[in-house]
């Protein structure tokens, strides 16, 4: 399974590109994992530049769009929603991050789930740290690894 990362803005606009460039380093080690950033313009542009990067990936594809209205997991629980695509043997799993307009209604709808990360509304910025750290948290448990105490 390969696992892309969809995010507006630039790719080292913030403090913590090199802890994000770590964290992907450390997930590529359990699968194939990419970001692609999307620099901003409006939000109808960004949505639409979205929607265009999940089409290209086709069949095969399972869209997580991340939502302060979405659903929250434990670490535990979110493992076992990485399991349970790697289980379908989904092709390629893409998380969509939003840029300061958040997702429009037509990005949600492509998504199969909406995660929310926290009820707290934060950066986007912040938001690349905290799922790529959980991604590569939720590969270690699914492998029984000592990092999730």
């Amino acid at each position: 399974m390969k696992i892309i990362i969809l995010a507006i803005g630039k790719e080292k606009d913030f403090s913590g590109y090199e802890i994000v460039r770590e964290y992907t380093e450390r997930v590529s080690h359990y699968s194939a994992c990419e970001w692609k950033y999307i620099p901003g313009s409006s939000a109808q542009e960004d949505n639409k530049k979205l929607i265009d990067v999940i089409e290209k990936e086709g069949a095969g594809t399972y869209v997580v769009a991340l939502d302060e209205i979405g659903k929250e997991y434990t670490s535990q629980a979110f493992a076992d929603v990485i399991q349970a695509r790697m289980n379908e043997s989904v092709r390629t799993l893409i998380f969509i991050i939003g840029g300061a307009y958040g997702l429009n209604d037509e990005v949600r709808s492509r998504a199969r789930l909406t995660l929310a990360l926290s009820k707290l509304t934060f950066p986007h910025q912040l938001v690349r740290l905290v799922l790529i750290e959980q991604l590569y948290r939720a590969f270690t448990i699914i492998r029984g690894e000592k990092y999730h105490h």
